[in-house]
């Protein structure tokens, strides 16, 4: 019965030094406070060819459905958070879970950029 006590307060101590592994889902007004905070790196995660079309300023691209979209994200500052967004948000949601497991703090625009309010540049 110890031993089973001992190994019931182990895990359950590892479970509480686990990092986040979730991100922040926000809807387009509080995206727009979050990046505008100057340290945040901002992504935009569409095609090349959506991303020309409009993208919100200071976004740079990275497609989450391209093969090299692990390698792009690993160029990201870890100690910097990261905001995230696509056209709806599924693939915002795909892309902020990949950049999550890649050990970065994230934000997502829940609707995508469809509900953006703000600039948009082309």
């Amino acid at each position: 019965m110890k031993k089973l006590f001992s190994l019931l307060l182990a895990a359950a101590s590892l479970v509480g030094c686990q990092s986040n592994t979730e991100f922040k889902s926000v809807d387009a007004q509080q995206f727009a406070e979050v990046i505008a905070n100057k340290d945040v790196q901002l992504v935009d995660a569409r095609t090349p060819e959506e991303f020309s079309e409009g993208h919100i300023p200071g976004a740079v691209n990275m497609d989450v459905k391209s093969e090299n979209f692990d390698a792009q994200i690993a160029t990201l500052n870890p100690a910097r958070p990261v905001a995230v967004y696509c056209r709806s948000g599924r693939r915002s949601k795909l892309a902020a879970e990949r950049m999550v497991n890649a050990g970065l703090q994230v934000t997502e625009l829940s609707d995508g950029i469809l509900s953006w309010k703000g600039e948009v540049v082309k």
